[in-house]
């Protein structure tokens, strides 16, 4: 196993974002990043040259994690880049918020593909590196969507359907990993602020229903939810595991 690094990290989703703000708060010395995006190869590479001038290796990838091959392809990547894989933070998806009788069945199956099947998919591929690994963790990003039904009058069907699962295989990963010392948990964020130009549910005037629904009147900002990642993912949470940490300005307790 190298021990170039102190860890190494892979990222998905890290091109904007609370996955490029997640990149940001683990980012330096002695931590080398695999960081992935579908498509938007420009927003990750500038992502990458903050990390990589923060002192952290990087290599990137770009891959559809709704294909079933992709996400064994970016583990192997880490290894063979990196000579191990210690952490996961599993961020990659995206919200849907059409209705049933106006969403179809295709886009469950796409949903779930993204999000759930990709987590799987990760995780399942990357078992050996995380039982071996000494500070291995993995961080699923969830969203209030799988808790809180109707807020302002809108429902995430599939996007729901997806993310509940997401969490019911991170507990059931951190059972079975627990032994070995590796941490699974989940991080379920509120509405949070989209950086300009990236795809959002929300537009408009819906931000600011958005921010006025939680108690706290105001939105999550992407640092907020890459704050807690880095929490689960550090040296001082190694004996927190199979929990879900909300980070939504207290939309949970309406």
């Amino acid at each position: 196993m190298s021990t170039e690094w102190e860890r190494v990290v892979l990222i998905t989703g890290a091109a904007s974002g609370v996955g490029a703000a997640a990149t940001r708060a683990v980012a330096g010395p002695g931590v080398a990043l695999l960081l992935h995006t579908r498509r938007n190869e420009a927003g990750l590479e500038a992502v990458a040259t903050e990390a990589r001038n923060a002192g952290a290796g990087v290599a990137t990838v770009l891959a559809d994690l709704a294909e079933p091959e992709s996400a064994a392809m970016l583990v192997t990547v880490a290894c063979d880049r990196f000579g191990r894989l210690d952490q996961i933070v599993s961020n990659a998806g995206y919200a849907d918020k059409r209705r049933f009788g106006d969403v179809d069945a295709a886009a469950l199956r796409e949903s779930l593909a993204s999000i759930t099947e990709a987590f799987f998919g990760l995780v399942t591929a990357a078992l050996p590196q995380l039982e071996a690994s000494p500070w291995g963790r993995v961080v699923a990003v969830s969203s209030f969507v799988a808790h809180s039904i109707g807020v302002n009058d809108t429902i995430f069907p599939v996007s729901a359907a997806a993310k509940s699962g997401l969490e019911s295989l991170a507990k059931t990963l951190a059972y079975q990993l627990a032994r070995s010392g590796t941490t699974v948990n989940c991080v379920s964020p509120g509405f949070t602020q989209k950086d300009a130009g990236a795809h959002a549910a929300v537009s408009g005037d819906g931000w600011q229903r958005a921010a006025d629904a939680a108690p706290m009147g105001t939105l999550v900002m992407p640092t907020d939810v890459a704050a807690a990642i880095a929490f689960f993912l550090s040296r001082e949470a190694e004996h927190i595991t199979g929990q879900v940490l909300h980070v939504d300005a207290g939309l949970g307790l309406v």
